[in-house]
């Protein structure tokens, strides 16, 4: 058997965990149909919860979960209480295709926020390619000739506040403890959509329960599988292959929800993962980026049910610096 190179290795791996994502979508999309985005986070938290106090707990360095950034820290927790909040609804209400297009204008809005926030100089060619980008999500979203609804703007606000909370990342993850910055999101997605619980609640069969919990099993595998990759492969590899998820969404659409991939998503998602595929590349490039803010960001849209991967990266290397 021909060995694989490790770049292979680790796009394969990717590969696989955004499968694994996009299935985890599908039933995020199917109990949405029956149930408020606040009971589908509050009980997939709840399944996810005792593993990620396992993995919380295996973090032996000395410290409190006093933050030493309180404010963007709040701001980081809100933001990723939100993006969840609007990303499960989105799915919920829009074809999944629609969805990921609309995610996949995150390089470009993780690209525009970290110039004021962390004073990213962007030249002519990331410039031209955010246009583009932008470009291309108005195509999706075709204003003025189809109605934008509460899931369109929910997907916008997924994309917004996820990648407002990559930024948040890059700027204090040097000097704030990981445990903290996992912690902080789950514990507020929690306690929010708890509250909000009794409002919405709606009895859900064993069944359904047992989708819950394949979701947390899901989550858990992908991110494991995206550890994997970056642990394989440099991220200029490992990052495009996120752009999977479109083809995913298309079979799954069709397949479960009798959904098509109109000419005009499809145009507009091309456009859009051009986009992001040239600022990661150009990331990529000696000099050009400083922080590297798109190339960093090894997670999908915020959910509040699993930690970052990026995060969770670090806590591991702590560990493993350790032993």
């Amino acid at each position: 058997m021909i060995p694989l190179s490790s770049n292979l290795r680790g796009a394969l791996l990717s590969l696989a965990a955004f499968g694994v994502y996009a299935t985890h979508d599908v039933v995020v999309k199917f109990l949405g149909e029956s149930y408020s985005a606040f009971q589908i986070i509050f009980f997939s938290g709840l399944l996810g919860f005792p593993l990620v106090t396992m993995l919380l707990m295996s973090d032996r360095t000395d410290g409190n979960l006093q933050p030493k950034h309180p404010w963007w820290t709040a701001l980081r927790t809100l933001s990723a209480v939100l993006s969840g909040i609007f990303g499960f609804y989105a799915f919920s209400v829009l074809p999944l295709a629609q969805c990921y297009a609309i995610f996949f204008a995150m390089p470009i809005l993780i690209t525009l926020l970290a110039i004021p926030i962390l004073g990213e100089r962007i030249g002519l060619h990331r410039g031209v390619a955010i246009v583009v980008g932008l470009a291309g999500v108005i195509v999706v979203l075709q204003p003025g000739t189809v109605e934008l609804s509460a899931g369109h703007l929910a997907a916008l606000g997924a994309a917004m506040t996820g990648a407002l909370t990559s930024v948040i990342i890059r700027k204090i993850g040097a000097v704030e403890r990981p445990v903290l910055l996992l912690l902080y999101p789950m514990v507020a997605n929690f306690v929010v959509a708890g509250v909000a619980l009794p409002f919405v609640y709606l009895p859900m069969p064993v069944a359904h329960f047992g989708l819950l919990a394949a979701m947390a099993a899901m989550s858990l595998l992908a991110g494991m599988l995206v550890i994997a990759a970056y642990r394989t492969a440099p991220a200029i590899i490992v990052a495009p292959m996120q752009y999977s998820q479109i083809l995913w969404a298309a079979v799954y659409g069709w397949l479960f929800f009798g959904e098509a991939l109109d000419i005009w998503t499809a145009a507009g998602t091309a456009i859009i993962i051009v986009s992001g595929i040239y600022i990661v590349l150009r990331e990529g490039t000696p000099q050009v980026s400083e922080n590297r803010p798109v190339l960093e960001n090894r997670s999908r849209f915020e959910t509040g049910t699993f930690p970052r991967i990026s995060l969770l990266m670090r806590l591991f290397d702590r560990r493993r610096a350790r032993e």
